[in-house]
C-alpha cells in the first residue's frame, strides 16, 4: 500500500472532484474533506488557494495520462496505443458510474478567475498529449504535419467523447470514435485496411 502525503492527497482529491463537479463547483473545503486532510493543510500546501491547487491537480492528471499514453504507444504503436487509451477512459467512466470525466477538460472549459494559471496548465497538458501521440505517429512513418493534425483530432475526439459519455450515461460514443479513429490512424501510418 502506498502512503500519500497530505499534499498528494489534496492534489488527487482535487483532480477527482474537478473531474466530477468542475472547477467552480468544487470548494477548497470540499477538497479537504474529500481527501481526508485538515482544511488548514490546504492553505499550508497551497498558499495561492484554489488556483494553485487547480494547477497542481491538472499537472497530476497530466502526469498520469502522459505515463499511460507513453506506455500504451510504446507497447502497441499508435493504433493499439490509442485503442488501449480508449479502454482506460471507458474504465474510468464506467467505474465512476458516469460521474467522472477529465479534470483537465473540466478546468479548460470554465471561465478563469483573475489567474489564468489553471487554464495555462490545461493547455500544456493537451499539448503534451498531442505531442506524445504525434511523435508516435511520426516514428511509425507519418508525415510531420499530418501527425500533428491527426494527434490533435484524436485528443480532441477523446476529450469530447468522454463528456458525451458522461451526459448520455453510455460508452457508445467511445465505440463510435474507435470505429472512425482506428482506420484513420492506420492510414496515417501507411497500414492498408
Amino acid at each position: 500500500m502506498v502512503t500519500r502525503t497530505p499534499r498528494e492527497q489534496l492534489i488527487s482529491g482535487a483532480a477527482d472532484l474537478f473531474a466530477r463537479r468542475g472547477l467552480r463547483a468544487t470548494s477548497v473545503r470540499e477538497v479537504a474533506k474529500y481527501s481526508g486532510t485538515p482544511l488548514g493543510s490546504t492553505y499550508h500546501y497551497f498558499p495561492g488557494g484554489k488556483s494553485e491547487l487547480a494547477v497542481a491537480a491538472v499537472e497530476h492528471a497530466n502526469t498520469f495520462i502522459c505515463r499511460a499514453l507513453r506506455r500504451e504507444l510504446t507497447a502497441g504503436g499508435p493504433v493499439d496505443g490509442m485503442r488501449e487509451f480508449l479502454v482506460m477512459w471507458r474504465k474510468i467512466i464506467v467505474d465512476s458510474d458516469y460521474r467522472a470525466g477529465c479534470p483537465v477538460l473540466a478546468v479548460a472549459v470554465e471561465e478563469p478567475d483573475d489567474d489564468d494559471a489553471p487554464l495555462l496548465a490545461a493547455a500544456a497538458a493537451f499539448g503534451d498529449w498531442t505531442a506524445i501521440l504525434a511523435d508516435s505517429l511520426r516514428e511509425h512513418g507519418a508525415d510531420e504535419v499530418i501527425a500533428r493534425q491527426t494527434a490533435t483530432l484524436v485528443v480532441a475526439s477523446i476529450e469530447g467523447t468522454v463528456a458525451i459519455c458522461r451526459a448520455e450515461r453510455s460508452t457508445t460514443a467511445l465505440d463510435d470514435i474507435d470505429a472512425i479513429l482506428t482506420p484513420l490512424l492506420r492510414r496515417t501510418i501507411g497500414i492498408s485496411d
